[in-house]
């Protein structure tokens, strides 16, 4: 049988990158002790408030059809979300909203590029990336994200690799996986690139609200003077510790939206209006779980680093935002990717290999801050523990 030429484009992109996580699933379910600190599931539930509104919103009849649009009281909740935090109007007509971060960047993506593009994307990246990228036809470059900078993407290293079919720059700040953030002399600089060869700048800001204290949100939407080439993809997902409704937007110049339209509507139809709801009540409402998360991820953060850093050969880059620290295991001479499976079959704990997230952190592991306190400590007894069993076995 014949498949299509974006099946081809995407195989190895899927589930391969989750391998370790999956395996990890697998021996939970038959009945393993594994500590899983893979994924950005939040340590909280879905607020009460939030499910009751979708709940009282499907009891209202608010489940008919919507449109490619979305909801008009929850794209102008977000109008006035982004006006405030851009400094400068954005309207509801500036918004089309997706099931999710993931389905509104493959949208942008299939709308600024296709085959003969090129994209240029920080290494490392959300495992997704590459996927929406190929996706579109266009070549994902990658640019390398140096841990001596903080991992923050650095416009010298964008402006090497620019050439006459780059069409677009994706940014992630805070940053997946790293929770390194962008300046707003990082962006500025960007932006300029971005004006100079006529690019657009994609930036996923789905950690915004999971800043820690001390550090400082920038976002290239409130650059005035190449406004009109940015593109901002979000949810609720981490913000209101809510992944399972699926509920996220992309926000742009208004002649890109209504040139997205019709592909939006091609592939959905708008997201269900019950959950269009419940997300106008949390963008209206704000979070009631973000703070809490802010510090608890801040604390474990910094726990990690003391007690890995002081206990182990490992090196713990401390993140200023998100769900995730980053380890340099490269002193027990195994590649991320063979140290995570080693750790999950005789330390009991489950992380991502760094190469699950592109080229440049292949002796890394990105480890989830988001289980409990106690499972936290527990976790790194075991860490601890696995690597002088390593540390002995390779002496």
């Amino acid at each position: 049988m014949k498949y299509t030429d974006i099946t081809k484009r995407l195989s190895g992109l899927g589930g391969a990158k989750w391998e370790v996580y999956l395996e990890a699933k697998a021996l939970v379910a038959q009945g393993r002790d594994i500590i899983e600190m893979t994924i950005g599931e939040p340590d909280v539930a879905t607020p009460e408030a939030l499910v009751e509104a979708a709940v009282d919103a499907m009891r209202r009849g608010r489940t008919t059809y919507s449109n490619g649009r979305g909801e008009a009281g929850l794209r102008a909740a977000l109008g006035e979300k982004y006006t405030r935090t851009a400094g400068r109007h954005i309207g509801a007509d500036q918004i089309l909203c997706f099931p999710g971060t993931q389905t509104s960047l493959y949208a942008v993506l299939m709308g600024v590029a296709e085959a003969g593009c090129e994209v240029l994307v920080g290494d490392p990246m959300y495992a997704t990336y590459e996927g929406v990228i190929r996706a579109s036809g266009a070549d994902m470059v990658a640019v390398p994200l140096r841990p001596e900078n903080g991992f923050r993407i650095n416009a010298a290293d964008i402006a090497e690799r620019i050439t006459s079919r780059t069409t677009a720059i994706l940014l992630t700040t805070p940053h997946n996986p790293t929770g390194s953030i962008l300046t707003a002399a990082d962006i500025d600089a960007i932006g300029k690139l971005a004006l100079e060869h006529d690019l657009w700048i994609i930036s996923d800001e789905v950690y915004q609200d999971l800043v820690f204290d001390g550090a400082e949100f920038a976002s290239p939407l409130a650059h005035s003077e190449f406004a009109d080439r940015v593109i901002v993809v979000s949810s609720i997902s981490k913000s209101h510790a809510a992944p399972g409704f699926r509920s996220g937007w992309c926000v742009g110049p208004t002649d890109f939206i209504e040139a997205l339209l019709p592909l939006s509507e091609t592939m959905l139809f708008g997201n269900q209006p019950f959950i269009a709801d419940m997300t106008e009540m949390a963008i209206r409402d704000g979070s009631s779980v973000a703070q809490g998360m802010r510090q608890r991820y801040a604390a474990r953060a910094e726990r990690l680093h003391q007690r890995l850093s002081g206990e182990t050969g490992f090196t713990v880059h401390q993140p200023r935002a998100g769900m995730f620290a980053m380890m340099d295991v490269s002193a027990t001479g195994l590649s991320g990717y063979d140290y995570a499976r080693h750790l999950l079959e005789f330390g009991g704990v489950a992380v991502m290999p760094g190469s699950s997230f592109g080229e440049t952190l292949d002796s890394w592991v990105r480890i989830a801050l988001t289980v409990d306190d106690s499972s936290f400590d527990t976790a790194c007894d075991r860490i601890i523990r696995h690597a002088s069993t390593l540390q002995k076995e390779t002496a």
